[in-house]
């Protein structure tokens, strides 16, 4: 049911995940060369982009963390497993911003550059935070129905 307000926080943090796929996460600049992170991995920006550093376990982890959002909201039937796929998807949104700072300290490391995050960082955090409200009212509701439950 998509008019339920759990629902709606994990739409929300599904669109915000997903707008990862389209941003540029940090910036690496130095005297020869320009930089972007993606969640592909390092490119390098000019006439010709080329992958400098491929980040395959960023990919995967934004992948896994967008298709357990969509998967989440489709199971309002299930409560209790909602809450779990939940509390598993707060920790990918963790490891996502855990894995944007890593890459981009460890490219700015290797590549000898000045870094320099962007605003997208702090999206997974956002999307966290909806995710834990989505988990609060999926509790909630649980509790409702089991109250009901008794009094019958």
């Amino acid at each position: 049911m998509i008019q339920r307000i759990q629902s709606v926080y994990l739409f929300l943090a599904l669109i915000i995940t997903g707008s990862l796929f389209y941003l540029d996460l940090a910036d690496l600049a130095s005297p020869e060369n320009a930089y972007t992170l993606t969640y592909k991995g390092l490119i390098t920006t000019g006439e010709a982009s080329t992958m400098a550093m491929p980040a395959m376990a960023l990919n995967i982890l934004l992948l896994l963390a967008v298709a357990l959002t969509a998967v989440t909201i489709f199971l309002y039937k299930k409560r209790m497993i909602q809450i779990r796929l939940c509390a598993l998807n707060m920790g990918l949104h963790a490891g996502i911003s855990i894995m944007i700072f890593y890459f981009g300290k460890m490219a700015a490391k290797e590549f000898q550059t000045e870094l320099s995050f962007n605003w997208p960082l702090i999206l997974p955090l956002i999307s966290l935070i909806l995710i834990f409200l989505a988990m609060r009212s999926i509790g909630k509701d649980e509790a409702l129905v089991r109250s009901l439950n008794r009094i019958r």
